[in-house]
Formats: C-alpha cells, structure tokens, sequence
C-alpha cells in the first residue's frame, strides 16, 4: 500500500470515528502514584439519547474500528514524552495504521486498542468496544484527558481549567 492511500484510509477510519454516537454512562478516576497521576475509566454506549437500546450493536458493528482509531490518534497527539521516551519522541510525528494494528487485540468477544508507549510517547490507553454496544476508554496517569477526546469527538469545546 502506497503512502498516500495509507493517509486515505487513515482520515475514512477518523471520519467514521467521528460520527459513532457515543455516551458516557459511568466515569471513575484511577489513582496513581500521585495526585497528579491519576487516571480515568469511562464506561461507554454507542448510542445517543435519540437512538433506541437496540441500535448499540449496530453501531458497534460499522464503528468500533474508526472509534478506537480517533481515541488512538486523539491520545497520541496528547501525549509527551517521559523519562527515557526522550530520544524517540518527534513532535511532528502521527498516529499511523501500523499502530492501530499493532495495538488492536480480539479478546472475549471485544475489540481492544491497548498501547502503552508509541515512539517516545506515554499513551498509556486502553479503549474497548464490546459486541452489546457498550465500551470502555481507561488511561493511567493522563489525567481527565479521555474526556476531552470525547467532548472532541462529539463535537464540543474540549474541557479547559478554570483560572
């Protein structure tokens, strides 16, 4: 595959991502080390207040893959570099189909994306699409950042901190 079609289909799997309708149904923070490590868990369903319960598997269906490619792509733009990432990480560098791949695993009936550290960049992102329609994103020591991908997703102002 040349590179360019690599970039087509990179930006087809964004724009399905961006058009699964996804609902944040449950959120737990995840302690860390410390208090500015946390992580977050956010039990999802692929619905949204207008679809009907029964539509979930569907969209898991046509979804999951462009789903767990923008959270992908959207916690790896996020992420910087930690301890000795330093020598791999490129600022200009970008969530590819390699690592998506790389990363997706089929375990019990559900498509995972688990990556941890991607060329110099601490991720550390688990996201989940079961076949019910429901899901998971869960980070370690990223913060509230998996809220922002989501507000970003569904077409909101990411979340900022008030001064």
């Amino acid at each position: 595959m040349r590179p360019q079609d690599d970039r087509q289909v990179a930006l087809e799997l964004l724009r399905t991502g961006a058009v699964v309708p996804v609902t944040i149904i449950a959120q737990e923070v995840i302690p860390g080390s410390d208090d500015g490590e946390f992580g977050l868990r956010l039990e999802l369903s692929f619905e949204d207040e207008d679809s009907p319960e029964e539509d979930r598997d569907d969209v898991a269906e046509w979804g999951a893959l462009g789903f767990l490619f923008a959270v992908g792509l959207l916690s790896f733009a996020d992420a910087r570099r930690r301890g000795l990432s330093e020598t791999d990480f490129d600022s200009d560098d970008e969530f590819q189909l390699a690592d998506l791949v790389a990363a997706l695993r089929f375990r019990r009936g559900e498509l995972h994306l688990d990556t941890d550290y991607v060329r110099g960049r601490r991720m550390k992102t688990r996201a989940v699409v079961r076949a019910d329609g429901t899901g998971v994103v869960e980070t370690r020591g990223r913060g509230k950042a998996a809220l922002n991908w989501l507000a970003r997703l569904n077409g909101d102002k990411p979340l900022r901190a008030v001064e």
